[in-house]
């Protein structure tokens, strides 16, 4: 065979195993939002799409008489847990702000606004006075006793708060955030009335300043979040809730007053999470300099050191950089590290565009960084997880033709109440459909998993809950993510 036909011949093998040339980002974009409706709580509406699910939780906050119906489940388990319920609407909200234009060039920008306002419709009613916030609905222990579907669950829809008593500040701060991060994304692409995003206005300040008045970790008021949601900071919180005030009503007050005054940044992080806001904290004092919102800029080079060594070292070229898989993937942790990829991806991408707009660069330890290097990376981060890896496997479930068919979610692996009505005890769950070895009857559009584990590898199984389960918190980030690569691809 001549040697041009073996380049050729290596140059589509090599197209084929990297999966580059069969990625439709705009359709992973369309399922990655689409996997929020299948995360609903409450009555659903009449055009849901994911028609497998039905109602469920109906009931929420009887126990208190207080209308707590709507919301997402955070996983694959039925409870509703506040914190990562606001950071993935936080996150949502910043995909938008973002990447709405691309989201719009998409058609996609009215289903991610849907998403994110079934996420503050629960907030709002959730905060029925200015220093109560119902913090979560279901126990976790006895929820994770029982494998039942969303629409059958007997487990108890036990409700709790924070209050000026059992405070909150982590919790009410990142709620506040998530307020308003939806506002300035509602005010940007939303409906002309202005109203929504005057109550979400509302709702955030006085939640941040229930935050600020009354400190202390919601997870140590309320220890039924502590094993699954457990808070380890507040401060990041509330630097986090004042810059999307800030962004929302260009009130320097906010700065002045309170990031101004704080005298830390959070320096350099390893992660951002649901749990660690301190880099999203950073990336925006950067964008609201830009803005010209932030007068005095006395610790701009902090925030903006600080986030570049994050940068750096997710991108391999910093003084600390961070693991990454023989397959290309950086790697965090071993629990639902995919979550913590796409973020930190979301950063970079973000960050690009800000390096872009300014004709200016990174300066990392291993040498200059440009905002198309910060692109390719983030690209390169979706691309593995959407096949383009040594297992050639989708990590999103329904997209492409290998993903995860056992994924560790309960509306997923347990026939639909539409095809069998038949109620599925909370035991029974288990033995008749936990431990099935067929694929789950249900395709949980759009879900991304947790991913593989630092070798590269995965295990298809439904009991795999440290690699296969879920969560809203993991999508957000890729929403905005998918939106501007599927516009590089048009």
């Amino acid at each position: 065979m001549p040697a041009t036909k073996f380049v050729c011949l290596g140059l589509v093998l090599h197209v084929l195993i990297q999966g580059v040339a069969s990625i439709d980002y705009g359709a992973a974009l369309t399922k990655s939002i689409l996997f929020y409706e299948g995360q609903r709580s409450g009555k659903l509406p009449s055009n849901q799409r994911l028609t497998w699910r039905g109602d469920s939780g109906v009931n929420d906050g009887s126990d208190v008489g207080i209308d707590l119906v709507g919301g997402y489940y955070d996983a694959g388990d039925n409870v509703k847990f506040g914190f990562p319920m606001a950071y993935t609407i936080t996150m949502l909200a910043w995909s938008v702000s973002a990447f709405g234009k691309e989201l719009g060039a998409k058609n996609e920008l009215e289903n991610a606004l849907e998403a994110i306002k079934w996420g503050t419709d629960y907030i709002i009613k959730a905060h029925p006075q200015p220093n109560v916030l119902y913090a979560q609905v279901g126990d976790g222990d006895s929820d994770h006793r029982c494998w039942q579907r969303p629409e059958d669950m007997t487990t108890p829809r036990t409700t709790f708060k924070i209050d000026e008593e059992h405070p909150g500040a982590d919790l009410a701060a990142e709620t506040a955030a998530a307020l308003a991060a939806s506002a300035v994304a509602f005010r940007a692409y939303g409906p002309s009335d202005g109203n929504y995003t005057k109550q979400l206005l509302t709702h955030a300040t006085q939640l941040f300043e229930f935050a600020k008045e009354h400190r202390g970790l919601y997870s140590d008021s309320i220890p039924e979040a502590k094993s699954f949601y457990g808070s380890s900071d507040e401060q990041d919180e509330l630097l986090w809730a004042a810059i999307w005030l800030l962004r929302a009503t260009h009130n320097a007050t906010y700065y002045g007053s309170y990031i101004d005054a704080y005298e830390g940044t959070g320096w350099i992080r390893n992660i951002f999470s649901w749990d660690d806001k301190y880099v999203g904290v950073q990336l925006n004092i950067l964008k609201l300099a830009d803005a010209n919102i932030i007068k005095d800029s006395s610790k701009f080079g902090d925030y903006k050191t600080a986030l570049d060594e994050f940068v750096c070292n997710c991108i391999q070229k910093g003084n600390n950089n961070v693991k990454k898989t023989p397959g290309g993937l950086i790697w965090f942790k071993k629990w639902n590290n995919l979550q913590y990829t796409s973020s930190a991806a979301f950063v970079a991408m973000v960050y690009a565009r800000h390096l872009t707009n300014h004709s200016i660069d990174i300066e990392c330890a291993d040498g200059t960084v440009k905002a198309d290097e910060l692109v390719a990376f983030a690209k390169s981060q979706v691309d593995y997880i959407l096949g383009s890896n040594p297992k050639n496997m989708s990590y999103m479930v329904g997209f492409g033709s290998n993903y995860p068919t056992k994924i560790h979610h309960r509306g997923a692996s347990i026939v639909s109440i539409k095809n069998d009505s038949t109620s599925v005890t909370c035991q029974g769950g288990y033995d008749s459909w936990y431990s099935k070895s067929e694929n789950d009857p249900n395709v949980l559009e759009g879900a991304m998993v947790g991913g593989p584990d630092e070798n590269d590898e995965y295990t298809n199984e439904r009991s795999n809950y440290i690699q296969a389960e879920p969560a809203t918190a993991n999508n957000a980030p890729l929403v905005g993510l998918l939106a501007k690569i599927a516009s590089l691809q048009s």
